[in-house]
């Protein structure tokens, strides 16, 4: 009988993540029931892990069997003299059972409760063992000596009976006695044991946090460390789905501190508050009373430390918080850090926990401590500021300059804090005149702050609120300065959101103010107003605004805003196809960025971003990578997330072009995680068509994920219209397979382009976009529509002077030609394109077009030359980690020539080579074939290697493979 289920104790918390530790269970019980197997399982595990509720489950499981399941808990409370107290309480049932029909069970019951003799205690399990007995002792950590002297004999002299025992504790709170039976019955194989781990985010999230959000899930489970009651108490405090006090996973976790005395309670208690800065000296300050004693002065010794407590005697010194520690740490509520001088909470929750648990004026007040003492030992201020937050309720000045000074600090590597730091000051400072200025400036600061940190429309609100909130024209020179610097960061919210005409409307306004703003915020506003234009594509409109605004800051000898004005150009330009503009200021641009340190250059990120675009777009890709370089390192540094995520983009597609794909899809990757945390649609989606184009070439032939992501991407920018968007349904042209739906891949290059031109879409870019036009052409059988738009691609790309984009232009024509019947012709172009693509250090087009070149030489009858285009094609490809195009070389090797005995690609090797590839052919491992030619394995092995890499395959199936197809006629002869 379940008898632990009759008495209605099965814990109700979802059960999750145990299946694996309940089946090993169960075997376990049904081996004892065979006679077979350990008498005992040892389950263990961190406080909350899950012991107790597998042990329910197993419960309920093996009394559906027909097992006797008994369940007794040890507990820390009651006092050691209690003989066999968990024995007690799992035998309470039996008292309910009729003694005439189960004397025995009545009779072991009374046993246990007189404390008899251990072997009479274990002969009587025996008794009541006939249909398998589960035997459940959980908490043992608090077994009294008797219950540890009855596990110790059951351990040595297992019952001749199908009892199971099984044990549940905490490692860290067992006694040495305990330990010690335990360990020498592990040794015997009388124990198994079952270490319950952390549970995955997954079943976290799907079985504990039913209704919670992905993301809040996420951040809990970190926060609990996988350990699914702080993961149920975490959520319900943080979610305001909090149970009745007293109840719930809260209290279940705060339970332990119920037996603590007043005095330890408040040593935990400062643990929780300090954190990583729990030092004795810290400590005694925290828990020692009286005005200026947490700063180290005295004062009294006595508080009311915590709610529900009379006064008592706080810790006074170190070694006072010593003592006080010894209890909390013997009941593992607190751990020693790695060095012995700080101390912390066992579980980094707990302490949010017991913190949220107190009364708001205790916590409050063990905040003002801790951020004296902090001052008192001479703390930075961002280490002092989270007591600050918590512990202000009015206004201070001290305390708000130095969350300010706190938040400025912290600005690069935690915005989000920065922002509500500045956010507590705000909410203190008085609504006075007075202070109206220091309002603005904080307000400017903490949008900045909640820019970086992606709260972009709470930072684009706040902006408009503080725009609105100047003095009209009785603001002075710093009230104007400081709007211009709200519509300055608010125009880029508004870009950043993908509204341009309203961040048009912001620029304008103010660009058109009498009086108008200093000459160098005019600069700053003309580039952003033109950044606007750019990503709106309608540079045209801006360019003689930037030219104007160039020279005025050439005369100024501002070398900054010159810097920020040129790259906007030259960026400009280069969109536009004005190559060679585009070119005079790219270089001007990089010789004065070149010449700015990175401290300087932290506070000019856009301006790199849009250096290192305009270089990609030149096809100068060995500066662009060496200008993203610095940025991405300086950027990170500095806090500085826009850029970030644009520059790792610009060094993923330079990656990519250049032939390293690994490092272009990691790059990619990044940025994609660093605009997930920015939000905007345009960003968001660009950045996954980026990745999804470098996926396309880092998987094999056909690999569905790639274009799956680039319908993710382009399905993410809707419908917007800004460059960002444009590219990302371009970019999933480029991913559709053409010979799947060619049709389809029109239609989104047609709508993305504007018209049968694509005459909407980048100049600089649109010759490689006609190349994938007149694909899709070709593909759905269209071939004079596939003939004018590689004539277009061509006319286009010459006046550019842009050699990757020639080359695509070039590609075009060479699949027309070929699709013509006129495989010299194609071949030229292909070749063409090769040289072309080389010449501009653009390996990955160059590997693609010496592989479209092979097969139409191949078809010319120039079969050595064939060969040794693909090979260079291939070997390109396969260095660059180009999976796709490597599958593209297999499919599309050239045949050796009919006749030739040896073999294609066969004919680079040395006779002997040749021979012990034949050998590999028949399947002959290095071993055999040194036997059989009387070479040492070393040299076989050589052999094969030099075959690997003269043939370009990478298996010994692969060259069997080869031998087979190329090389028969050479594989017989060295046989033969």
């Amino acid at each position: 009988m379940d008898t632990f289920a009759d008495r209605g104790r099965v814990d109700r918390a979802p059960f999750v993540g145990r299946n694996r530790e309940l089946d090993r269970l169960d075997a376990l019980s049904r081996g004892r029931h065979g006679g077979a197997g350990p008498a005992a399982v040892d389950v263990t595990g961190e406080p909350g892990i899950g012991k107790t509720r597998l042990l329910a489950e197993f419960a309920v499981r093996a009394g559906r069997r027909g097992a006797t399941v008994l369940r007794g808990r040890a507990d820390a409370t009651t006092p050691d003299t209690t003989p066999f107290q968990p024995f007690v309480d799992a035998f309470a049932d039996l008292d309910h059972r009729d003694r005439a029909t189960a004397p025995d069970l009545a009779g072991v019951a009374e046993l246990v409760e007189r404390g008899g003799p251990v072997r009479s205690v274990a002969g009587a399990l025996e008794r009541i063992a006939a249909p398998g007995l589960v035997l459940v002792l959980d908490d043992l950590h608090a077994a009294d000596p008797a219950s540890v002297a009855l596990v110790d004999h059951l351990l040595r002299h297992p019952p001749k009976a199908p009892v199971l025992l099984v044990l549940a504790r905490r490692e860290r709170q067992t006694p040495p006695a305990l330990a010690s039976v335990l360990a020498r019955a592990d040794d015997t194989g009388a124990l198994a044991r079952l270490t319950l781990a952390p549970l995955t985010p997954e079943d976290c999230a799907g079985g504990l946090g039913t209704g919670l959000p992905p993301g809040p899930a996420r951040e809990i489970h970190a926060a609990s460390r996988g350990n699914p009651l702080y993961f149920r108490a975490l959520a319900l405090t943080r979610t305001g789905r909090g149970q009745a006090p007293g109840t719930g996973p809260v209290a279940a976790l705060l339970d332990e501190l119920a037996p603590l005395r007043p005095a330890e309670r408040a040593a935990v208690e400062a643990v929780a508050v300090l954190g990583d800065r729990a030092t004795p000296e810290l400590l005694a300050a925290v828990t020692r009373d009286g005005p200026g004693a947490a700063a180290g002065e005295p004062g009294h010794v006595t508080s009311s430390c915590a709610p529900g407590h009379d006064t008592w005697p706080c810790p006074t010194g170190p070694e006072a918080v010593g003592q006080a520690l010894r209890e909390p740490v013997r009941r593992d509520l607190v751990r020693a850090g790695p060095d012995d001088r700080v101390l912390a909470l066992r579980h980094p929750a707990l302490a949010e926990l017991l913190l949220g648990a107190l009364d708001p004026w205790r916590r409050r007040e063990l905040h003002r401590r801790a951020a004296a003492a902090l001052a008192g030992a001479g703390a930075p201020v961002t280490e002092r500021a989270p007591h600050l937050v918590r512990a202000a309720t009015a206004w201070d000045p001290a305390t708000a300059a130095e969350l300010a000074e706190a938040a400025e600090r912290i600005a690069a590597a935690d915005p989000a804090r920065a922002a509500d730091w500045l956010g507590a000051v705000l909410d203190l400072l008085p609504d006075a005149p007075a202070h109206h200025t220091t309002r603005r400036e904080l307000t400017l600061r903490r949008a900045r702050a909640l820019g970086s940190a992606g709260r972009v429309a709470e930072s684009r609100d706040l902006l408009h609120h503080l725009i609105d909130g100047g003095h009209g024209a009785e603001e002075g020179p710093e009230e104007a300065e400081l709007r211009t610097s709200a519509v300055l960061l608010c125009a880029f919210m508004e870009r950043h959101l993908g509204r341009y005409p309203e961040a048009d409307a912001l620029l304008r306004r103010e660009l058109e103010r009498t009086p108008g703003p200093r000459p160098d915020l005019r600069t700053w506003l003309v580039v952003e107003w033109g950044c606007r234009a750019l990503f709106a594509a309608r540079y045209p409109e801006v360019r003689p605004v930037v030219v104007e605004n160039l020279d005025e800051a050439r005369r100024r000898r501002d070398e900054a805003g010159t810097a920020e004005v040129l790259t906007l150009a030259a960026l400009g330009e280069a969109y536009e196809g004005e190559t060679g503009a585009a070119r005079a200021h790219a270089a001007e641009a990089a010789a004065l960025t070149d010449a700015f340190t990175d401290g300087r250059l932290a506070g000019h990120a856009e301006s790199l971003v849009r250096l290192g675009w305009s270089e990609v777009f030149l096809e100068r890709y060995g500066t662009a990578e060496r200008h993203t370089s610095r940025g991405i390192a300086m950027a990170r540094r500095a806090g500085r997330p826009f850029a970030l995520s644009q520059l790792l983009l610009c060094s993923a597609y330079v990656h990519l072009l250049t032939g390293r794909v690994g490092t272009a899809l990691d790059r990619a990757e990044e940025s994609l995680a660093v605009a997930g945390t920015l939000g905007g649609a345009e960003l968001i989606g660009f950045s996954r068509a980026i990745r999804a184009t470098v996926l396309l070439h880092a998987r094999p032939l056909g690999d569905p994920e790639a274009p799956a992501d680039a319908e993710e991407a382009a399905a993410t920018v809707g419908t917007a219209e800004g460059w960002w968007a444009t590219q990302a349904r371009c970019m999933l042209a480029h991913a559709l397979p053409l010979d799947q739906d060619p049709h389809r891949v029109r239609e989104v290059l047609v709508r993305a382009g504007g018209d049968r031109n694509l005459s909407r879409l980048q100049p600089s870019l649109r010759p490689g976009y006609l190349e994938v036009l007149t694909g899709a052409a070709l593909a759905s059988g269209d071939l004079p529509e596939a003939e004018r738009v590689a004539r277009r691609a061509l006319a286009e790309a010459e006046p550019l002077g842009l050699p990757v984009q020639r080359g695509a232009a070039h590609r075009a024509w060479g699949r027309v030609l070929a699709a013509r019947g006129e495989p010299d012709a194609a071949a030229r172009a292909f070749t063409e394109a090769a040289r072309d693509s080389a010449r501009s250090g653009a390996v990955l087009r160059e590997a693609q077009s010496l592989l479209l070149a092979a097969p139409q030489l191949q078809a010319s009858g120039e079969g050595p030359q064939a060969a040794a285009l693909w090979r260079r094609g291939r070997r390109l490809a396969a260095e660059g980690g180009a999976r796709m195009l490597v599958d593209v070389a297999d499919r599309t090797r050239p045949a050796p020539p009919r006749g030739d005995a040896t073999g294609g690609r066969l004919a680079v090797l040395t006779p002997r080579e040749r021979e012990i590839s034949a050998l590999v052919a028949e399947g002959l491992t290095n071993q055999a074939m040194a036997d059989r030619l009387c070479l040492s394995p070393r040299t076989v092995e050589s052999h094969v290697a030099r075959v690997y890499r003269k043939t370009g395959v990478e298996t010994r199936a692969a060259l069997a493979s080869l031998v087979v197809r190329d090389g028969t006629v050479a594989g017989q002869s060295l046989r033969g």
